[in-house]
This record gives C-alpha cells, structure tokens and sequence, in this order.
C-alpha cells in the first residue's frame, strides 16, 4: 500500500485501492464480529437489483481484519453534485430516483431498523425522560421491512462513466421504515451545512413517494439521537437539540 492507494483514513480504518479491489483495513482490537457482520449485510445486499461492489474475502492483513470488495471506477456523485453546481436539481433528482431504488427492494435477514434504534436510544447522551419519550414514539411507528442504507448520500454513490451508479458503504444497512433512512439523509446534508439541499431533498423525496413530510420528521428526534452515539464533538449540540422530541408536536 503506498499513499497514492489510499482514499479514506479513518479513526478505525484505512480504505485504500489495490489494482481492481478495495481493501478497507481495520485497526487491531475493531470488534471482529461488527466486520463480519458488515462483510454479511453486503452480501445480503447484493443478492438485490441494487448494483453493489461485490464482497470478495474476508482475511487478515498484517494481523489486522479486512474486508476486500470489488473496486469501482468513477466518481462520487458528491464530487459530480460540487463540480456541476448548475445541474443540483438534475443530480439531487437521481439521487432521490436511486434511494427510491434501494427502499423497493427486500433482504428479510437484515438486522431491523427498530431494534438497531432502540439500542442506539438506549446509548444516547440523554436524560431518562428524553431516551423514555424516543422510545415510546419509536415502538409507535409502523414497521416496514424495506431495504435502508443508513448513511445514503452522495459520497457513498460512485457514478461510472457510463452513468451506472453503483452504492457503497453498508455497514449501516438495516430493514425497516424508509423514513427513517430519509430523515437521516437529512441529518447528514444538515450537518455537512447544506440546509437548502436538505429541504429540497426532503420536499423532492415527498412529491415523488406520497409520504408526508410530517411523517418524516417525527423520525428525525429518533435518528438523532442514534446518530449521536458516534460521539462526535462537532455534531453534539446540532444532534441534542434535534433529537428534542417536542419538536415535532
């Protein structure tokens, strides 16, 4: 591996090409079974019609886990959406088209969205009535059982040259309620300081489904707070005051 080869370095990893695969390198003591079971819900995932990087081993480097993928080539399409400012509308309108993809599709082994959120609430840097109140909205929403990446944004999308995108990144991925999955993408452009891309999204994704907005955003206390067990420093006050459930009353 040489620093040409790296594309992302992380606390706990390192993503770096080699020659037509991917090698995402975990640092040493990364709980062995969060890497198996990431390595698993990829392979679910590509038993869908969703184009995902194939999973091609699972070994040990160096004595460190990895998980080797296929690697794709092409472009994020956050990189597309910086370098065609003028095209947003068109871009952001694939992207919504590609979700709707993902949220139409059924991997019945999937871990459930629900149960991941409760566990999440459960760890939340919140009082006892915050985490009680979270709990109680999310038992009362509807259980569905679509596909749910989790952390779907542009920089998780590569878009070849013939136009074929193709999703990444699925070690968040659960089934359950599409809104929730929605609600998170709408965290992830506010936190990334884009808020007129997020109301677009949102209101685009609406107009193109049916689902009210208001149904989205009684999601948005409970994935905020799932969101806030990463720890992030710089997330922690935007996260706290969204993960307020009276918010949406």
């Amino acid at each position: 591996m040489t620093e040409q080869d790296v594309l992302v370095t992380r606390k706990t990893k390192v993503v770096y090409r080699d020659g037509d695969r991917l090698v995402k390198l975990f640092n040493e003591g990364y709980p062995k079974s969060d890497i198996l079971n990431e390595a698993l819900n990829q392979a679910r995932v590509e038993e869908t019609d969703l184009k995902v990087p194939a999973i091609l081993e699972v070994t040990k480097i160096d004595g460190k886990w990895a998980i080797i993928s296929e690697f794709i080539e092409g472009k994020t399409l956050a990189k597309i959406m910086e370098e065609n400012p003028d095209k947003e509308d068109e871009l952001l309108e694939q992207f919504v088209d590609l979700q709707c993809k993902v949220h139409s599709q059924k991997a019945p082994l999937l871990n459930k969205l629900k149960d991941k959120m409760d566990r999440k609430i459960n760890q939340a840097d919140l009082d006892a009535i915050a985490r009680y109140d979270l709990h109680t909205r999310l038992s009362s929403m509807p259980k569905h059982t679509k596909v749910c990446h989790g952390d779907f944004n542009p920089s998780n999308i590569i878009v070849k040259d013939d136009g074929t995108m193709y999703i990444i990144d699925w070690s968040h991925v659960t089934q359950g309620n599409a809104a929730a999955d929605v609600a998170r993408t709408f965290l992830l452009f506010n936190l990334e300081g884009k808020e007129n891309l997020s109301k677009k999204y949102m209101e685009m994704y609406s107009q193109k489904t049916g689902t009210e907005i208001s149904y989205i955003q009684k999601w948005i206390p409970i994935v905020a707070a799932s969101q806030l067990v990463k720890g992030k420093e710089e997330e922690k006050e935007f996260l706290t005051r969204w993960a307020s459930v009276v918010d949406y009353e």
